[in-house]
């Protein structure tokens, strides 16, 4: 099954997606299409599974390891006050690890949910301009923690 995930993995391989930060061990970052949470990112691993349990041990070690180290730079370069992982895979079954920053200055009733309670429909869409600052200290504080291959 040929999945958004898959086909963003090969964009990515080719150099294609804009979205594309850079290439660790396990995957590739990528900003998210929508930006209401500024740095929202996520890992895609190459090659592509269907779920985490699929994964080897040290495949899984490895792509776990650089998920909470992408949280750290995003915590470090955003001014956010913690980091929220899912991995959800129900509506695109193949794995890819979600990293949203949250705020302490988001709205009173957002700022205790799940982000999915977010408007997603109207959220500020990905913009390659505007984004392209907070990719870039993305890939630089990765590439000074020796993970950007």
């Amino acid at each position: 099954m040929t999945t958004l995930i898959h086909e963003r993995v090969r964009l990515c391989r080719t150099g294609d997606y804009p979205k594309m930060i850079c290439r660790l061990k396990s995957g590739w970052v990528v900003l998210g299409d929508v930006q209401f949470l500024r740095g929202y990112s996520l890992l895609l691993p190459d090659p592509v599974v269907p779920h985490l349990n699929e994964m080897d041990n040290e495949t899984r070690r490895t792509f776990l390891y650089e998920m909470s180290v992408v949280g750290d730079v995003i915590l470090e370069i955003s001014g956010a006050v913690r980091i929220n992982y899912e991995m959800l895979g129900n509506f695109e079954p193949a794995l890819h690890a979600h990293v949203f920053p949250r705020f302490e200055d988001e709205p009173e009733e957002l700022k205790l949910k799940p982000v999915w309670f977010y408007d997603w429909e109207n959220a500020p869409a990905f913009d390659a301009s505007r984004d392209r600052e907070i990719m870039q200290a993305i890939a630089a504080g990765l590439k000074r923690r020796g993970l950007v291959i």
